[in-house]
């Protein structure tokens, strides 16, 4: 089985499912917020996809898929990451790391940037 070549980069379809990720990211806080206390790890997991998407989301980052990358990396290189509404540090900066992870495998491949579903 041959595999298929990567599409074509799309530097606007990425910024708008950044832009829906980052829309998503914030209900899923307020959802999260609404839950009290045992719900306070997935508001910080919402909050680190809209902290790592508002970073990577201007045209400089997303103009074509190696600056996307290179964006990303430079991020996860950061030793800690700092975002208001956080209940743990610790548990924050670890899932920005797997986020920033899923978006680099993401960008590798150049899939999934059309899916503008809120849960994914």
């Amino acid at each position: 089985m041959a595999e298929q070549p990567a599409s074509e980069w799309n530097d606007e379809t990425v910024r708008t499912w950044l832009q829906s990720r980052i829309a998503s990211a914030r209900a899923d806080q307020v959802a999260a917020e609404r839950g009290g206390r045992e719900r306070q790890d997935e508001c910080d997991k919402a909050a680190a996809e809209e902290m790592v998407c508002t970073h990577v989301r201007d045209e400089r980052s997303t103009g074509s898929q190696a600056a996307f990358m290179e964006a990303l990396r430079a991020l996860l290189d950061k030793d800690d990451y700092i975002w208001s509404g956080v209940y743990n540090d610790t548990r924050f900066d670890r899932h920005v790391r797997t986020y920033i992870r899923k978006l680099i495998r993401m960008a590798k491949t150049n899939e999934g940037f059309d899916n503008l579903k809120r849960y994914q």
